[in-house]
């Protein structure tokens, strides 16, 4: 039988990149004692608030159907966390509510690209960025940020791959894999590319609440901005709801109107206790939030400390996110080579950063979300392995 084209877009490097991942789950789920930190699964638990809310809500009954792009309380409370976040007030009727982050983004690229168009995005990038842009037809111009410019975006690269077939450039901050948080100046940059070549920027802000030195700027509250600015975000990370698929996009009420008609005849609505307690989260869980980026911060220096001194081993302190990109080049094997011998031999589980896009080849995406034993634990791992492959050389 046939398939559509469309199985082959769907199927690049990024979707490839979770095979180790994988290959450590079916293993745990078979009994193996497998250290997990190839995914940004939070081990928080969601704050109380969002729980209690959540039980009182299907006890009432809040398990129908809902508005098609979300219900009035809970865009009122997006737009309230958007303006506390970013400065720039908005209003609920420009947000749009979705199952997650990734369903903004599919979303949103559907309704704003057309096939043939360009897109400009700084690589690495996130692995499913690959998957539902050329889902859409879209053509995906990388733009590396490599290690030896501290993965930072190439502005100037980034301005020369702008032609007449582009359509939007894509920007992470703070950044999956690499943990960099944009400057004002790097944004202000972009903007004004955005604007001479009148360009939408899709502004993917998942991590915004988990910044550590450096303040997070959204670059739609950057001048003649917030009318070409797509701002995708969810609660998974910064709240520790990755299962509860709450997310959302806030952009323009002309695009806002044509997601809409999309979700009709795709989501159709997030659950009522869903949003119940994705509102609650948001209006109540502000100490927990601030609780959680400690935590980070304080296993992010744990981690970098850990694995400063190991042979051939260069970890790479992120500004923020939950991850930790280590440097393996020095082993003399590629990343996939030492992340599959991790499994192999020492049962832990951590993300050959390929995946990410050529920029980040040689690197391991170490995930930050365990206890400080276990992530101790993993750190010795590591060490035993770059140590094992020191000792038999080259080859």
């Amino acid at each position: 039988m046939r398939f559509s084209p469309l199985v082959e877009r769907i199927a690049g490097e990024g979707s490839r990149a979770w095979d180790i991942h994988f290959q450590a789950w079916q293993r745990r789920n078979r009994g193996d004692d497998i250290i997990l930190l190839s995914v940004g699964d939070p081990d928080f638990p969601t704050p109380a608030p969002a729980v209690e809310q959540a039980i009182k809500s299907l006890h009432a009954g809040r398990t129908g159907y809902t508005p098609i792009s979300g219900e009035a309380h809970l865009r009122a409370a997006i737009a309230r966390w958007h303006e506390q976040t970013t400065g720039m007030k908005v209003d609920p009727e420009e947000v749009v509510v979705t199952a997650g982050a990734q369903n903004a983004l599919f979303t949103s690229a559907l309704c704003l690209l057309a096939p043939g168009d360009e897109v400009v995005v700084p690589t690495p990038m996130y692995v499913t960025y690959e998957g539902f842009l050329e889902a859409v037809g879209a053509r995906i111009v990388k733009v590396p940020s490599p290690a030896e410019r501290d993965f930072r975006p190439d502005v100037e690269a980034m301005a020369a791959a702008v032609n007449e077939r582009t359509r939007a450039i894509y920007v992470t901050s703070p950044h999956n894999p690499t943990g960099v948080v944009l400057t004002r100046e790097e944004l202000e940059t972009i903007a004004e590319l955005c604007r001479k070549h009148d360009l939408w920027l899709v502004s993917d802000e998942v991590y915004a609440a988990l910044t550590f030195e450096r303040e997070h700027v959204s670059p739609c509250s950057l001048p003649g901005m917030a009318e070409r600015t797509v701002v995708i975000s969810s609660l998974s990370k910064s709240h520790a709801m990755p299962g509860w698929r709450a997310g959302w996009m806030i952009a323009p009420s002309g695009l806002a109107k044509h997601v809409h008609n999309l979700l009709l005849c795709s989501l159709y609505g997030l659950p009522g206790f869903v949003q119940d307690a994705a509102c609650a989260a948001l209006e109540k869980a502000g100490q927990d939030l601030q609780s959680m980026r400690e935590v980070y911060r304080g296993r992010r220096d744990l981690v970098c400390n850990a694995l400063k001194a190991a042979p051939g081993i260069l970890p790479r302190k992120p500004e923020g996110g939950m991850f930790v990109l280590i440097d393996i080049r020095g082993t003399g094997v590629s990343s996939q080579e030492f992340a599959q011998g991790l499994l192999d031999h020492h049962n832990l589980s951590v993300l050959p950063a390929e995946g990410f896009g050529a920029a980040a080849a040689g690197h391991l995406r170490f995930s930050l979300t365990a206890s400080e034993d276990v992530l101790e634990e993993a750190c010795r791992r590591i060490l035993l392995h770059a140590e094992s492959l020191r000792k038999q050389g080259p080859g």
